[in-house]
């Protein structure tokens, strides 16, 4: 298996938003909270420099709720501001703007010493296709104002966006790293749909991910698929063959359309209906 993305409007947003930190007292990091590592951008902490820092935990809802706080403690271990959310539902919200506040609540300190008062905090959102800072934005704003889909890198400018009166937001697009040696961490990300279905290869995703959950999840397997934990098969050929019968996604003659039951099981797997996932593990 080998994935790689990083299309010329990546490398163009990443230069804007070098660009245009000066303007950004906090950066707000947003990872996937069932991949908090694999959806981090390892260059971020480099762009963000000495800037303070918030990680938000989103899509809190699809991820095991223990693994979660786990890695909440371990963020916060190494001197990150951390906090979980669920842009979806609204849960966090709060937190995450206080917390954004607090980040900056020096630089707004030196700003009123020097005479300038009422000036709100500018924060910067940043992370990776599809890990949800549109949707983080519409909530916060109360209105569907930054454009979002369920594709990745939809957004593809940079808007200022006025939350409340003492938080102001530049949003920016998704921004993968140049190159991605490892492939475990491809794998995720194509998972929960950060990279577009359409370049790579998702058979090979579908098995990787029918192995993890054969062998980690599988009665959640056995009550989705109405499946006999005793005879799941050991190959996940075999497996994804026996779910597509079990679904009905059957052409002429009886033949298993494999095409459509990988697109059920990546489905039900964004979406919850197989239960909360951490792929990533903060051991």
């Amino acid at each position: 298996m080998h994935i790689h993305w990083f299309p010329g409007h990546m490398a163009k947003a990443q230069r804007m938003i070098t660009k245009q930190l000066s303007l950004i007292d906090v950066v707000i990091e947003l990872l996937d909270a069932r991949i908090p590592i694999s959806s981090a951008n390892p260059m971020i902490a480099e762009i963000a420099g000495d800037k303070p820092r918030v990680v938000a935990l989103n899509k809190a809802d699809l991820a095991e709720t223990a693994q979660t706080s786990l890695w909440i403690n371990h963020f916060r271990s190494q001197g990150l501001t951390t906090v979980s959310i669920d842009a979806a539902s609204g849960k966090g919200m709060k937190e995450l703007v206080n917390k954004v506040e607090q980040e900056a609540s020096e630089k707004i300190a030196k700003l009123t010493a020097k005479g300038i008062k009422g000036r709100p905090v500018r924060a910067m959102i940043l992370g990776i296709p599809n890990v949800g800072k549109s949707s983080l934005i519409n909530r916060l704003l109360g209105t569907a104002t930054a454009k979002t889909g369920d594709r990745p890198g939809v957004t593809r400018g940079q808007q200022w966006l006025k939350v409340g009166k003492n938080l102001e937001l530049l949003d920016t697009p998704g921004v993968l790293w140049p190159k991605m040696d490892d492939q475990e961490v491809a794998f995720k990300l194509a998972a929960t749909g950060a990279i577009k279905d359409d370049i790579y290869d998702m058979e090979k995703v579908i098995l990787r991910l029918l192995e993890i959950l054969r062998d980690n999840y599988s009665s959640r397997l056995c009550e989705r698929y109405k499946l006999t934990q005793e005879l799941l098969p050991e190959d996940a050929a075999e497996l994804l063959a026996l779910i597509g019968a079990k679904r009905g996604c059957l052409r002429s003659g009886g033949v298993v359309d494999e095409e459509k039951a990988r697109r059920i099981i990546l489905t039900d797997f964004r979406s919850g209906k197989l239960g909360q996932f951490t792929l990533d593990s903060p051991k």
